[in-house]
């Protein structure tokens, strides 16, 4: 745990009797029952030629694109790795703006702000986002930043995932409390992205504190990033990465 305590996180937890490698359905105890500090000092994080780690690349001028479902209606989401930066805490974060669409209608546009620590983690830093219906913007839900209102950062990518662990990646009390359990670091999955079944892949489980029974697995290859996302419990969200430009 050393690259993780050189920035201070004393709320992490192991958590190994709940799953396996190839565990199904961990959920571990609740993390909101743990207090949750961290200390961000901006010498720990890299300023510049901000490139992420191999299973969260952030190198700007990359898009990349999924098609998938939302509530059983084909949706379609860009992301693009921008070279704009955003300073939150004293920390330099690069911006991705996801962009979803319903029938070629914009319906979300979301800026999202990253870190990277000297260790290589990947840090959540917060995000701007907007529900956009008939062109105007209508809920600002779920947007949050670091050090405002009490909000805090969490780890979205570690630089050396360890199955069993469990971690929060986002902190802002009732708005935003996303926390995530590392299920295995040789998944496999197949998707319309080169035809070709991507191995070795970091499968997470992700879930909500404020909506328990919804759960979320995603599924990151080495060198691209997120390949899959698909709800495993509480629906049957997908969405599958088709291209990277």
């Amino acid at each position: 745990m050393k690259k993780l305590l050189s920035i201070s996180i004393v709320s992490l937890a192991w958590v190994f009797s709940a799953c396996s490698d190839e565990a199904q359905d961990p959920l571990p105890e609740n993390p909101g029952d743990m207090p949750y500090e961290v200390t961000i000092n901006p010498d720990d994080f890299v300023s510049t030629d901000i490139v992420g780690n191999d299973f969260f690349p952030l190198t700007s001028g990359r898009t990349v694109t999924y098609v998938g479902a939302d509530d059983g209606v084909e949706i379609r989401v860009v992301e693009e790795f921008t070279s704009e930066t955003k300073i939150i805490m004293g920390v330099t974060c690069v911006i991705v703006r996801a962009l979803e669409y319903e029938d070629d209608e914009l319906i979300e546009d979301t800026y999202d702000w990253y870190a990277q620590d000297n260790e290589g983690n990947v840090w959540y830093f917060g995000e701007d986002s907007k529900e956009i219906e008939d062109g105007e913007v209508v809920s600002t839900a779920g947007s949050w930043e670091a050090g405002v209102d009490g909000a805090l950062p969490g780890i979205i990518m570690l630089a050396d995932p360890i199955v069993g662990l469990w971690y929060r990646q986002e902190f802002y009390e009732n708005e935003a409390e996303d926390v995530a359990q590392i299920l295995s670091l040789n998944a496999s999955v197949t998707v319309p992205f080169q035809s070709a079944a991507f191995t070795n892949c970091v499968q997470i489980s992700e879930w909500s504190l404020l909506e328990l029974g919804p759960v979320e697995h995603k599924f990151y290859a080495a060198g691209v990033g997120l390949v899959r996302a698909v709800k495993v419990k509480g629906g049957s969200d997908f969405e599958d990465l088709v291209s990277v430009d």
